[in-house]
């Protein structure tokens, strides 16, 4: 009985005691619980995308281009021609001309003629001869040294077209002159050799 009456006693004064100042525990329901998750969700949410670092880009930076460096190039100097010696009979074209370097032979083929060349200049000359291949193979190169007013006179040529050139071999006057003609019967033809040019004249 004694027992029962302390337990009485102190719910009672729990009773009073709570009744007297004691506020009512707040209750909060499932909805508030949801709702302060998720806005701590979402909060969580953006800060890990705030954290996550960006990919700014580079600044642009400049492509080195490879200028060359300058050269010194060499221009090519221009070439002169080279003259034929004068000590020496011309050059023909030797793209198949046979007669090229033939020379002028005694045993030629075809009728006879004769040929005098003159040195009408104040100076010894060499002149060169060269015979157009004829219808029966007559061809060549002759050349000849000739006293300055002296005069040369060949009996063993042959009909056929001439050519001529002649130079002086003293150096003074210097002078080349070329001359040409054809020769069609046995009489005497004249090359007259001049400082400025060979005239051909016939019998």
């Amino acid at each position: 009985m004694k027992h029962f009456s302390t337990f009485t006693i102190i719910t009672a004064l729990a009773m009073i005691i709570s009744a007297c100042g004691a506020e009512p525990v707040a209750t909060v329901s499932p909805a508030d619980i949801a709702g302060t998750a998720q806005a701590a969700a979402f909060t969580m949410i953006a800060e890990t995308q705030a954290a996550i670092p960006t990919n700014t880009p580079l600044p642009p930076t400049e492509t080195p281009t490879q200028i060359p460096s300058p050269t010194n190039t060499v221009e090519a100097l221009p070439t002169l021609a080279v003259l034929a010696s004068p000590t020496t009979a011309p050059a023909a074209n030797t793209g198949g001309d046979p007669c090229a370097t033939r020379p002028l032979g005694v045993d030629m083929k075809g009728k006879p003629t004769i040929i005098r060349i003159w040195n009408n200049t104040k100076t010894p000359i060499r002149v060169s001869m060269y015979l157009n291949e004829t219808a029966l193979g007559a061809c060549g190169y002759r050349s000849y040294d000739i006293p300055k007013n002296g005069d040369v006179v060949i009996t063993d040529l042959v009909y056929g077209c001439y050519n001529l050139w002649a130079w002086n071999t003293s150096g003074k006057p210097n002078f080349n002159s070329n001359g040409y003609g054809c020769v069609n019967n046995p009489d005497k033809w004249t090359f007259e050799v001049r400082t400025g040019s060979i005239k051909f004249t016939g019998p």
